[in-house]
This record gives C-alpha cells, sequence and structure tokens, in this order.
C-alpha cells in the first residue's frame, strides 16, 4: 500500500508563504480584446476541505500551487507566482532589473512586472535570462521588454533550434493534447479542474519570442548582468532540450530551472514530446550539488516555491537526483530480465524514502508513465511479442472486440458489473471498444464519461485527472475548440531557413504528391543564402544547386517574404524567373493540421 508522507508537516505551506508581500488587486487578466486570460480567484475553492471528486495529495499540491502573488526570495530577489502555469523571477541590478522566465504569455507576464514594480519601485528591465526552451518560459517576453529595447536576452545554447521546432514541427498535435493535460478548457471546481500538479493550468494569452542575443555555452561561464554576478550551469537533455541552472554567488540563490521542482516530473510529457534522459538528468543534478549546494543558501525554480537552508536544498537536490536515477535504473534492469513497459509499470515502487518525500510525488510525471518512457527510449514501441507488430488499427480492433464478446449491449451491461465491482481500469478499457466500435452509442458513451470520472477524480496526478475529466466532457459532446497558438508570428519569424522548409516538407500529402516533379531555387538577398527545394516521390528535399541545372523557378525574395508568400500564396514583391506553377504545384500538396482532431472517439 503507498504510504503518503505526513499532511500535519506544513514546511511547504511555511515556505510557499514565505517572503510574502502582496498580489494584484485586479484578479482577472485580460487581453486587448477584453478576453480573461488568466483569473487569479479561479481556485479560491481550494481553500475548503478536500472532496470525495480529489485525490487528497492533489488538492494538498494545488493549493499551494494556486497561492499568488509576489514573494521575496533572497536579497534582491523576487518572484511572482501564481500567475501562469510557471513562476517568473526579478533580480535586481545596479540599474534596473533581470527578469527570468517570463511565463507563457504577455498578458500574465506584464500584469507581474506591474505588481513587481508597484512594491519595489519602476525599475527597467535591464536583461532577460530564458532557463529553457519550453514555451512557459519565453512566450511572454514581450510583456516586460518594451518593443526596440537594447538588452541582453541570455539562454542556453541550442535554445532557439528547440524552442521553436518544438512548437512548430508536432506543434498542431501538442496543442489539442496539451487541453487534456492542462484542463484549460475544463470548468474549474472540486469536481473539475483543480490544477496540473507543475502549476494550476496555463494561460491563454499572446505567446511571443525575442531571439536570444547571448548563449550560455558550457558550464561554468560567467557573465555579470547590470552589475549580478551570475555562473551557470549548461544542462541540455534534461527537462528540456536545452536547459540550464544558474547561481547568484553573491546573494547565495541557486535557481535549477525546471530541473528540480516540487513534484516528479515527466521522462515523456503527456502531451507529446522528445523522451527526455532520466541518466543524464540525474547526473546534472549530481553535478549542480557538487557544484553549488556549499555556497548556497536558498534554491528555487521556475514553478512552485523555494527552498531554504544549506542542508535542506542539498537533500531536496540528492533526492530529486536519485528519484530519476532509481526509475531509470531499475526500469533497464527489468526490461532486461524481459519484462515490457507496461508489465514494470506495474511493478516498481519508489524506495519508502523518496515515496514520503512531498516533492517526489508524481503530481506532473507519474512512476506509471515514466517507466514506460524509459522503455520507450531504450526499447521503442514494440515489446517484442509478434501479436503485437502488426495490430488491427483501433476502429476495426473495436468493432471485432465487440462483436467476439457478443455486441455492444452485452458489453456495456458486463461494463456496468465491472464498475460496480470496482474494476475501473477494465471497464474503461472495454467501453473504449464499444465507442470506438458504435461512437453514436449513447448508453457507452455516457458509461465510459462516468467511469473516466470517477478515475480522475481518484488521481494523485494532475494530468492523468484533466486527461480524464476532458475525456469525459467530450464524450458528452462538449468538445474544446480552443489552444493556445504556440506557433504564433514570433515562434515562425525565428525559424531558420532550414526549418521553415522542414515545416513545409511535414505538411506534404505524400500520396498526392507521388508523381509530381519541380524544383524551386530559393535565393535571399536579406540572408546570402540560396536553397533549392525539389519535390519527387512525395519527397521536399533541401540541396544546394550542386550540378548548375535550371530549376522550374526562381524566386528572389527577404525571408519576412518568404513567410509572407507561404501564409497566402502570393508572390507580390517577390521577384520570380520561370514557371511561376511550380510553385503553386507545391503549396497545392500542403495538408493543414487539424486543431481539434477527435481523442476519445474515433
Amino acid at each position: 500500500m503507498v504510504k503518503l508522507p505526513s499532511f500535519e508537516d506544513s514546511t511547504d505551506f511555511d515556505n510557499a508563504d514565505r517572503g510574502y508581500i502582496a498580489t494584484a488587486a485586479e484578479t482577472k487578466i485580460k487581453d486587448a480584446s477584453g478576453r480573461v486570460v488568466w483569473d487569479l480567484e479561479a481556485y479560491a475553492f481550494l481553500d475548503g476541505e478536500c472532496p470525495e471528486t480529489a485525490n487528497r495529495s492533489l488538492w494538498r499540491q494545488s493549493r499551494l500551487n494556486a497561492k499568488h502573488g509576489l514573494y521575496e526570495v533572497a536579497e534582491g530577489v523576487y518572484q511572482v507566482r501564481g500567475f501562469d502555469l510557471s513562476n517568473i523571477t526579478f533580480i535586481e541590478g545596479e540599474q534596473g532589473v533581470i527578469v527570468v522566465d517570463p511565463l507563457l504569455s504577455n498578458e500574465p507576464a506584464a500584469a507581474a512586472l506591474a505588481l513587481y514594480r508597484e512594491h519595489r519601485g519602476g525599475r527597467p528591465v535591464t536583461a532577460v535570462i530564458y532557463t529553457h526552451s519550453h514555451a512557459d518560459h519565453f512566450g511572454g517576453v514581450r510583456g516586460v521588454v518594451p518593443d526596440g529595447a537594447d538588452i541582453p536576452i541570455i539562454a542556453p545554447s541550442g535554445f532557439l533550434e528547440h524552442a521553436v521546432a518544438e512548437n512548430v514541427y508536432a506543434g498542431t498535435a501538442m496543442s489539442r493534447r496539451a487541453i487534456y493535460m492542462y484542463g484549460t478548457e475544463l470548468a474549474k471546481g472540486p469536481a473539475g479542474q483543480i490544477g496540473a500538479g507543475l502549476g494550476q493550468t496555463t494561460s491563454t494569452g499572446t505567446v511571443s519570442l525575442i531571439e536570444p542575443n547571448l548563449h550560455v555555452t558550457e558550464t561554468g561561464q560567467e557573465e555579470v548582468v547590470d552589475g549580478v554576478r551570475i555562473v551557470f550551469q549548461l544542462t541540455p537533455g534534461t527537462e528540456a532540450p536545452a536547459e540550464m541552472n544558474f547561481l547568484l554567488p553573491d546573494r547565495r540563490a541557486l535557481c535549477m530551472a525546471e530541473n528540480a521542482t516540487h513534484t516528479l516530473h515527466n521522462i515523456l510529457t503527456l502531451r507529446g514530446a522528445l523522451v527526455r534522459d532520466p541518466r543524464v538528468w540525474a547526473r546534472y543534478l549530481t553535478e549542480a550539488i557538487e557544484l553549488y549546494a556549499a555556497d548556497s543558501d536558498v534554491l528555487f525554480a521556475s514553478h512552485h516555491w523555494p527552498t531554504w537552508g544549506t542542508a535542506e536544498l542539498t537533500a531536496f537536490l540528492s533526492q530529486q537526483r536519485d528519484v530519476y536515477s532509481y526509475l531509470h535504473d531499475q526500469t533497464l534492469r527489468l526490461l532486461n530480465q524481459g519484462h515490457t513497459g507496461l508489465e514494470i509499470a506495474e511493478m516498481i515502487e519508489l524506495p519508502p524514502a523518496l515515496e514520503r518525500a512531498w516533492h517526489a510525488r508524481g503530481y506532473y510525471g507519474s512512476v506509471s508513465h515514466n517507466v514506460k518512457a524509459v522503455y520507450q527510449r531504450y526499447m521503442g514501441w514494440f515489446d517484442g511479442n509478434p501479436a503485437h507488430l502488426w495490430e488491427l488499427p483501433p476502429e476495426e480492433s473495436a468493432r471485432k472486440h465487440v462483436e467476439f464478446m457478443g455486441g455492444a449491449a452485452a458489453v456495456v451491461g458486463k461494463a456496468r458489473q465491472a464498475v460496480e465491482a470496482g474494476e475501473l481500469r477494465w471497464a474503461a478499457q472495454v467501453l473504449n471498444y464499444v465507442v470506438f466500435s458504435e461512437p453514436g452509442d449513447p448508453d457507452a458513451r455516457e458509461l465510459l464519461a462516468q467511469v473516466y470520472d470517477k478515475l480522475g477524480h481518484g488521481c494523485e496526478n494532475g494530468p492523468w485527472r484533466n486527461f480524464y475529466l476532458q475525456g469525459a466532457a467530450e464524450l458528452r459532446g462538449v468538445k474544446a475548440d480552443a489552444s493556445l497558438d504556440s506557433a504564433s508570428p514570433d515562434v515562425v519569424s525565428a525559424l531558420s531557413l532550414e526549418q521553415v522548409f522542414d515545416s513545409l516538407a511535414i505538411r506534404v500529402n505524400g500520396p498526392r504528391a507521388w508523381d509530381l516533379r519541380s524544383t524551386i531555387d530559393w535565393k535571399f538577398t536579406d540572408l546570402g543564402k540560396e536553397i533549392r527545394l525539389s519535390l519527387a516521390n512525395g519527397v521536399l528535399v533541401q540541396t544546394r544547386n550542386y550540378d548548375g541545372t535550371p530549376a522550374d523557378l526562381t524566386l528572389t525574395l527577404t525571408k519576412p517574404q518568404l513567410l509572407g508568400m507561404i501564409a497566402t500564396g502570393s508572390l507580390d514583391g517577390v521577384q520570380a524567373d520561370g514557371d511561376r506553377q511550380a510553385l503553386g504545384t507545391l503549396l497545392g500538396v500542403l495538408d493543414d493540421g487539424v486543431r481539434d482532431f477527435d481523442i476519445v472517439t474515433p
């Protein structure tokens, strides 16, 4: 049986309240059109006792995450927490203030800066630090940096490539699944969305990006920014492909970015991403302990609340390190004994000392899906059983399962018995067959929605709860039709030329393009680059004109004109030599992503 830490331990609540100064008087943060993009009081209901519709441990975590306002972390170091999924940090310098991780969207970031200035004076922003390449740590930058400001924008090596690629290549699918993961569209309340573990949910404002102009390329790199000494630790391949921690040695304050927070994190996030490397993650945490722990009095991060005390933060980092090491090593041990990812996920339990650490609980990541992610990283999707090598697709498989089990009515009847017996996981499995076999069956849809409600209400993991409850809502016909557009104009304009053309290649409808042949040379006057695009065999290939052969069409243009052309299909202002239809041929075989594709129904 799972042993929870003591609910009588108030340390996290004491730390979450420590240094509190004030919160905003206006509780609703709105965009230019008046639309509410963040509501500071949306989670006021969490002040009550935990209801039967919520896991007590997740309720506790959400109460902590829902605290909002301006907090002092150390002398000259302040955070605004609870204004978005992530935290924004302000480091006071000689002339102004350095902003660390300006949230997901402009409007909450601007509100956070206004709150800081209300209580600390109207200091100008003198630099920005992005700790890593996830949008909730850079997307609000234009809310704190005025247009045309010439200040350092500091980021880890590789930041821009990963920041824009993640939000464009698979951005449509990730954004759709993020609705499930964060429960953005769910009603906030004891039976609905109560949090996401890492934070409460994501803001829905305007995502922006200003390209970095100062890159951290190695551990130990020291920069003096607005008179503040900062020593960086580069940690690629941990929580993000490009990430870094940093120490403020003169203030004995250590920022751990998102590498050590008050939850077990994701090895593979449920919205979708590249699988992370827990072995490397753990080693960088060890390095952080060795390099910085003894020189730190407080540890703060881009989510949650700080940890004070050298011994306390060292223990915190050590346990965070151990949890990722344990999941990695034990999954490898068991897979080498022939167990599959699904089997290992049912077998592994954390050691008691980690199980009883609040910050190692699975509020955001979980032992179950992290184990499967480690298995996937090393072994891929296939478990070696040939029965799973060429399975039928979901709808056909569902129809045959339901037929074998005696038809939809019989399956629904047996599923009701399973629900009454408390076999919710099995009921969800078989009812999913009915819904995919006969999506119009109202009894099956409603019963499956009820099962998802029950599963969600029992979850300690925030994203699991949100997935179940969003699935239930869509089975009942309440489909989320809004998602954050992570591929914002700023993000798209930051793509390299190669990435722009990669994003086109991803959209080529291969079968429609099988028999088409087209070659276009692109000459960029603003970048001094030439790229040849060749369409053949349903593949769009980037090369240079290595053999001197003429192209069907040569376009002379700038990068902004390229982006405009992709958006409109127009050649206005572009010098075009050759067959203009070649561009029409290419644009005519590009598919658009579907932003509201079905998930819990076929």
